[in-house]
């Protein structure tokens, strides 16, 4: 037995009795040993998920679906994807001899850190959801993060799970010669657009340099792209057909499924889901009944109720704003809205990014108020101001007051939270929910 490992499982069993979790016990781990994950002996099924916008929900997701279809699976639910939050998950999980004791482990990695964490984890299946433009102060322009996964799959011998609809994320095919690669698209709906008014990293070819041809755009630069000298030209492992908005449902291969959340990248989400279970040779009907069942959490439309709904999402680039935004103002009903922008280690110090989201989708006469709190809580106004919002304006730097205030006004209510506002701000809707919701 290791004494170390003994050691940090011992305060993670005291922390779970104590009703608390997070990375503490990983990070004390990787104090005590730097080479403490690669200890581990993974499981046989091991799902590496990673991409900007989404890995969260679909790591859930793949991990719900694994254990519909019955085998014993592991995930990193909160999405706690960097080293110390794996180091947790890792230790939680094996016994005194550092073997996981499950079936399949589904793990999120932050882009940024895959490459030091795929030797360890031993991938046979890696999923990439999509590349945006995310934090440039930490993670510096999309380029490097696409050239370092290139890096890690060059050898992989395994499965590679792409989004078929995006540039970026198909490059990654380009230099994984030993991999078997998979791609998951969506064909042309109702909401897909021919143009563009969204930031669109994906405008040109990575072979030729020619300007990428769009037949559609479904959101930002994802959508079905070609190029004269064969970029794009692919055959999509699973194709979402068409999708039914009002149902809440969409088909692959003529078989309806349920979608989680009404919403085009959630439809992206399952569709990749989907591509994994094919690849493991699983029915995709456990998928399903996960896609039905879903709870939504840790701030990812996750609802709260303060005498009426109040729905929380994650913010944290131009892209997922976006998207945010247009689910918030496709909502029924008169409602209030709070963004809470700061701009800690995690967020990232560099908040430009708001002047490249489209917030003036906001512009619509059934939001009411939109509190601006945060510590750049007026960097945010001034950015609304830009976009004619100022009558519609006020500052409550203070995220518990502008909680309560939320709860003051009775009426419907989103928050759009960045990295470091949004679990602190999770406990404050906790505090102040109404009795039984």
């Amino acid at each position: 037995m290791d004494l170390r490992l003994k050691f940090v499982q011992t305060i993670q069993s005291v922390l779970a009795k104590s009703g608390h979790g997070g990375s503490l016990p990983g990070t004390i781990a990787l104090k005590l040993d730097p080479q403490f994950i690669e200890k581990f002996r993974m499981p046989e099924t091991v799902v590496l998920v990673t991409g900007t916008n989404g890995k969260t929900t679909t790591q859930n997701l793949i991990a719900g679906a694994l254990r519909e279809a019955g085998l014993k699976t592991i995930n990193n639910h909160r999405g706690d994807n960097l080293n110390v939050g794996i180091a947790s998950l890792l230790a939680a999980n094996a016994d005194s001899s550092f073997k996981i004791q499950a079936d399949a482990a589904v793990v999120e990695v932050d882009e940024l850190t895959v490459y030091r964490q795929f030797r360890n984890l031993k991938p046979n299946v890696m999923v990439v959801n999509n590349f945006f433009r995310d934090q440039l102060d930490r993670a510096g322009e999309m380029e490097t993060i696409i050239r370092k996964i290139q890096e890690v799959t060059e050898d992989f011998e395994g499965d590679l799970v792409l989004n078929g609809d995006d540039p970026n994320v198909c490059r990654i095919a380009d230099t994984a010669k030993k991999a078997r690669i998979h791609y998951f698209c969506v064909a042309r709906q109702k909401e897909s657009r021919e143009i563009t008014d969204e930031a669109s990293e994906g405008k040109f070819c990575p072979h030729c340099g020619r300007r990428l041809v769009y037949d559609y755009y479904q959101y930002s630069h994802i959508g079905r792209f070609t190029c004269e000298c064969g970029f794009g030209n692919i055959k999509p492992d699973i194709l979402v057909d068409s999708i039914d908005y009002q149902n809440q449902t969409f088909t692959v291969e003529g078989k309806t499924y349920h979608s989680f959340l009404n919403t085009i990248y959630a439809v992206y989400n399952c569709a990749a889901v989907l591509c994994v279970m094919k690849v493991l040779g699983l029915n995709p009907d456990n998928a399903n009944e996960t896609f039905k069942s879903l709870v939504l959490k840790e701030g990812r439309n996750e609802i709260f109720n303060l005498g009426k709904p109040c729905v929380i999402n994650l913010i944290k680039n131009p892209t997922g704003s976006n998207e945010t935004m247009k689910f918030i103002t496709s909502q029924p009903g008169d409602k209030n809205l709070c963004i809470l922008l700061n701009d800690n280690d995690q967020d990232g110090h560099d908040v430009s990014w708001i002047w490249d989201a489209h917030f003036e989708r906001l512009n619509v006469p059934e939001i009411k108020t939109i509190v601006c709190s945060g510590l750049r809580a007026y960097d945010m106004a001034l950015r609304l101001k830009y976009e004619g919002l100022e009558d519609r304006i006020i500052v409550i730097e203070d995220a518990h007051e502008a909680v309560k205030w939320l709860k003051e006004q009775n009426l419907d209510s989103h928050i759009m939270a960045t990295y470091t506002a949004l679990h602190s701000t999770r406990a404050i809707l906790r505090k102040e929910s109404v009795h039984g919701a």
